[in-house]
């Protein structure tokens, strides 16, 4: 019951908050540094201290979200920290049934955040119910699958009028299907499944760790939970070659969105360790200014 009432308040919120069209935009000004911060998750240079600093609402999980930027003059940094009352660090755990004597997917959810990157000549809404269709930059970092790396899942998104291979069918704000593509750059993840026929314990990881590869392994990251909030940092140079990739360049402004839940479309599920996962989507349009 207490989950299905948390769910309904954050619907119920989400409501409020996108009942009207004066939905805010803020830009997120790149400071430059001499001294590059290392990708820790503690975020404790000075650099971080003095650079100014933006709050965005998570539309769905209804949290502040604050953001900093930096660069190196080859390569971006991004501090994230937010709220969040428990650190989540597995990740659909198999869990034994005893009496069909197999492994069953368990309820546990990591914790994850989304940075989207507009791909496109032009503005466009990049939420999930968006009257155009659009491709989509994704940092995906994930406390259980990428974490354990320090890196973050370098993946995009088409969202079209055209269903595509493992696309979800969904429905914009004016009753139109639209389609949902999550692919992964090229290269190898950050993990991979594990294959589990004969009981081994009663609650087991159900993927294994590895090293990411290639395009997929271009964003850096490391997040720390620490007294309730979680502290992220990613980096990614402002130019990685790869065409799957968003290009960041001096003088160019860029849109983008986070999230703080997967983005895949899904509603919430109150079985599930976190309800609210893949239920995520972009709220405020973001601006990144590299000057």
């Amino acid at each position: 019951m207490r989950i299905m009432k948390r769910i309904a308040q954050t619907i119920l919120c989400y409501s409020l908050m996108f009942s009207t069209n004066s939905v805010a935009e803020q830009t997120l000004h790149v400071s430059p540094v001499e001294q590059a911060p290392v990708i820790d998750g503690k975020a404790d240079e000075i650099e971080w201290s003095t650079v100014p600093a933006i709050t965005t609402i998570d539309r769905i999980a209804n949290i502040p979200i604050q953001l900093q930027a930096v660069t190196s003059g080859i390569t971006l940094f991004i501090k994230v920290r937010f709220p969040d009352e428990t650190e989540n660090r597995a990740h659909k755990n198999l869990v034994w049934d005893h009496d069909l004597e197999m492994y069953r997917a368990g309820p546990k959810r990591e914790d994850f955040f989304v940075f989207k990157w507009n791909m496109n000549p032009h503005a466009t809404d990049l939420s999930l119910s968006g009257e155009q269709s659009y491709k989509a930059d994704i940092w995906y970092w994930k406390a259980f699958r990428t974490d354990h790396a320090g890196y973050a899942d370098d993946k995009f998104h088409i969202y079209s009028e055209t269903p595509s291979t493992r696309s979800k069918r969904l429905i914009n704000k004016n009753g139109k299907s639209y389609y949902l593509a999550r692919r992964g750059d090229a290269g190898s993840a950050a993990y991979r499944g594990r294959q589990l026929t004969e009981y081994t314990d009663d609650d087991v990881y159900s993927l294994e760790h590895q090293l990411p590869s290639g395009s997929r392994s271009d964003v850096r990251a490391k997040g720390q939970w620490s007294d309730g909030y979680w502290t992220i940092e990613f980096a990614r140079a402002l130019n990685t070659g790869n065409p799957d990739d968003v290009v960041i360049s001096k003088g160019t402004v860029l849109q983008f969105g986070v999230s703080r839940y997967e983005i895949a479309g899904r509603k919430p599920d109150p079985s599930l360790e976190q309800p609210l996962a893949g239920s995520g989507d972009i709220g405020e349009t973001l601006f990144l200014n590299l000057k």
